[in-house]
């Protein structure tokens, strides 16, 4: 699995991502209609849109800490994760995995096991000591998939963009 990172965009630019990666990251996003349906961050998750995936990477990318991280298996895009290096609440120390998706048709392949592991190598590789998560209480999918990495519920608490009830994991990195 090769990993990049894609370059910073704004509100403004985020269209400007070129049409051949647009047309990727909108099949990756495209293809997890049952996450977007739990999560309901567009508005139709059977009919996900270019312009809709841009402006998510472009607002996930307004924070001056976050990274989106492209992972590509023989050459095809199979995942991406956005990071933040900190959380909006200055009490919490750690960086956090804000979104880890894989395309549909290459679940249980191991590709969110590798680019989860490089998350966490990424970080450990920085000094940090933890990183930190939230599920969506209604995805017990998700929920048994972090915790089988050693991930540990340590609250429960709405989000911050929605008011969702989560689950807010966290893994020692040290």
């Amino acid at each position: 699995m090769i990993v990049e990172t894609l370059a910073p965009k704004t509100r403004e630019d985020g269209a400007a991502l070129p049409g051949p990666l647009l047309t990727e990251l909108t099949a990756l996003y495209a293809s997890n209609v049952e996450f977007h349906e739990l999560g309901g961050d567009f508005p139709d998750p059977a009919d996900v849109r270019p312009e809709q995936v841009a402006a998510a990477l472009a607002d996930d990318l307004a924070d001056p800490t976050a990274e989106v991280l492209l992972a590509r298996s023989e050459g095809r895009l199979v995942a991406l994760a956005v990071t933040l290096g900190r959380h909006p609440d200055p009490a919490d120390p750690d960086p956090w995995l804000g979104l880890l998706l894989v395309h549909a048709a290459e679940h249980r392949a191991g590709h969110g096991r590798r680019l989860a592991a490089y998350v966490e190598d990424r970080f450990r590789g920085r000094g940090r000591t933890g990183l930190r998560l939230a599920v969506l209480e209604n995805n017990p999918k998700a929920l048994a998939f972090w915790t089988s990495l050693g991930y540990e519920e340590i609250a429960r608490r709405p989000d911050l963009d929605r008011g969702r009830p989560c689950v807010v994991l966290r893994k020692d990195l040290a």
